[in-house]
């Protein structure tokens, strides 16, 4: 994306945060990575929200003031002591940047707290656990003192999942708990720790032949938005989904084997690829936030690494019901499916081409010669993985329905420049809320006869703001339905405003009828709602099993997953 402007250009953030600043805990991605809107997408936000160039020459809230958490510590010092036994004096943390740090991810509303300064449900302690062996010793006493128990991997949770809401201890991953167990080229599988971190773990895969002398090179599969500071145990506690798993699939389909430390013990599930004894305790515990336990170590199926094999397409449709039709038939007839598959709504479309610097080339001209009218057009892209005669009739195929549904064929030139931004995109959030302006995502998960009608209801309420972009697109999509995914930007005040109406686009999707969450987990922030979404039985099932795991509640307590959430508190549906 261009940043060259012909007229004003606002002075857009580009210096790497302050260390020891809440900025350097809260901005997206790495702390020297920056990404700013284009001339034309600046244009857009200006007419949106009725501002001026007036509106972006003095920055707000920055949050470069050095981090003052000024929360007491309430462990007591034999407690401290105990853990300095434990793990070392030189891993155990009680300064207040380390405690703010690992109490706070990528959630919009910790962005805004902490860029004023507000910190709140803090750890009194931070611990660097070196093995499975600190982990079992600190669980175990904590269990024996009554000290809540968080974790933190990567730190991109976007629901509150790291919220030390009860104080106690924090066990931070990421300086020990990251190495690799076991590389099993015979069974295509890789065991790690659970703090190690995506990136970490593809360039370990894709160097397999230099590291384990394995006969290739292999690809973990997964690439969620955050990817760049996701890790592993992160993936799977919250049930995460990648960009590319319409054809690897979501972190479920991919785990062949877990352990976990909890307050009754430890669990290690079966490394069998399937089995028929009872239910299936990878699935109990994946999803499970930290909820029942300490997420130690993983077993992933892996892939090989065929990036010759990928085939880009992109396509633009003359409306959302075409694109919908011609999504589902691509799902529904067995020919084999995308690896990537991004199908954008109208409105999305039309920023999305500013953004693919789409917007004023002969593709655009052409696509209005062709009748595909801006504000109703819709942009689909993607791309194929797996063997070079698959990749090549997915892609056959997939073109003869996107032509049956009357779309034209727009090359691989969106599609690549999408791929550019595909992990720093979110960078744009900082550039943005530094002028007040908000960008925040809501996803969910539809079947595709309620597709149209959770879109519209979302929607409607989502353009009952003023001056409010609403983008919705298509992402991790299957024969039965797919993913939803709701961003939204507006100029907003105040956090209360940016939680006000949060909270009634949440409110619209457990209203429409859609699954409160498709892989972002739910934390402590859409709690609220999980009752309401699952139902009062299948939570008590929910419960049941924190007794038995966990019966003094202190893991990641305070709100995680509605078990100890105040009935007050509950978002019950409206109709």
């Amino acid at each position: 994306m261009s940043d060259k402007y012909k007229e004003f250009r606002p002075n857009w953030e580009n210096e790497v945060p302050v260390e020891g600043s809440y900025r350097s805990i809260f901005k997206w991605g790495a702390p020297d990575g920056f990404k700013s809107p284009n001339e034309k997408l600046y244009k857009v936000m200006k007419d949106k929200f009725n501002l001026t160039d007036d509106d972006f020459k003095e920055k707000i809230y920055l949050g470069n003031e050095k981090v003052e958490a000024n929360k007491e510590i309430a462990l007591k010092p034999e407690q401290i002591e105990m853990f300095r036994k434990i793990v070392g004096e030189e891993n155990v943390k009680l300064d207040d940047y380390s405690r703010v740090d690992v109490a706070y991810g990528m959630t919009l509303y910790d962005s805004l707290r902490l860029r004023r300064g507000i910190v709140e449900n803090i750890p009194d302690v931070v611990l660097y656990p070196r093995d499975r062996d600190d982990i079992e010793k600190i669980v175990k006493y904590c269990n024996e003192e009554l000290i809540p128990v968080y974790v933190f991997g990567g730190g991109s949770s976007v629901t509150r999942g790291l919220e030390a809401v009860k104080g106690g201890v924090t066990l931070d991953l990421r300086p020990h708990f990251n190495k690799v167990i076991e590389f099993n080229e015979k069974n295509q599988t890789i065991t790690v720790e659970a703090g190690m971190s995506g990136p970490k773990l593809e360039e370990t895969l894709n160097n397999a032949v230099k590291l384990f002398g394995a006969k290739r090179a292999y690809t973990c599969g997964h690439f969620p938005q955050s990817f760049e500071g996701s890790s592993v145990g992160g993936w799977v506690v919250t049930r995460g989904a990648g960009q590319n798993s319409t054809y690897f699939g979501k972190i479920e389909d991919m785990v062949m084997q877990q352990e976990y430390v909890t307050p009754t013990g430890v669990i290690v599930s079966d490394p069998f690829p399937a089995q028929a004894v009872g239910p299936s305790i990878d699935h109990i515990m994946m999803g499970s936030e930290g909820a029942y336990g300490v997420l130690t170590h993983v077993t992933l199926k892996i892939f090989r690494l065929m990036p010759e094999n990928q085939r880009k397409f992109s396509y633009i449709f003359k409306s959302w019901e075409d694109a919908q039709a011609a999504a589902r038939e691509i799902m529904q007839s067995q020919f084999g499916f995308p690896s990537v598959f991004r199908l954008s709504d109208p409105e999305e479309t039309d920023i999305a081409l500013k953004l693919y610097s789409v917007d004023g080339t002969i593709l655009d001209k052409m696509m209005s010669i062709k009748g595909y009218k801006k504000m109703e057009r819709c942009l689909f892209l993607g791309f194929t993985d797996g063997e070079t005669k698959f990749t090549k009739n997915v892609k056959k195929q997939l073109h003869k329905i996107c032509k049956k549904h009357g779309a034209m064929y727009l090359t691989s030139y969106p599609t690549k420049h999408w791929e550019k931004g595909r992990f720093n995109d979110p960078y744009l959030r900082e550039a943005l809320v530094d002028y007040g302006i908000m960008i925040d995502t809501m996803e969910c998960s539809v079947t595709w006869d309620s597709m149209p009608k959770v879109h519209a209801g979302v929607r409607e309420f989502c353009k009952s703001r003023p001056n409010t972009v609403n983008m919705t697109h298509m992402s991790h999509v299957y024969p039965q339905g797919a993913n939803l995914y709701f961003i939204f930007i507006a100029k907003m005040d105040t956090v209360e405003e940016y939680l006000d109406y949060q909270q009634g686009i949440l409110d619209n999707i457990q209203k429409y009828g859609a699954s409160m969450s498709h892989h972002h987990g739910i934390g402590k922030m859409f709690a609220p709602w999980i009752e309401d979404s699952i139902g009062k039985n299948q939570l008590e099932v929910f419960r049941a099993l924190k007794k038995h795991f966990d019966p003094n509640n202190i893991m990641n307590p305070g709100g995680t997953m509605a078990f100890d959430l105040p009935d007050e508190e509950k978002r019950v549906r409206k109709y």
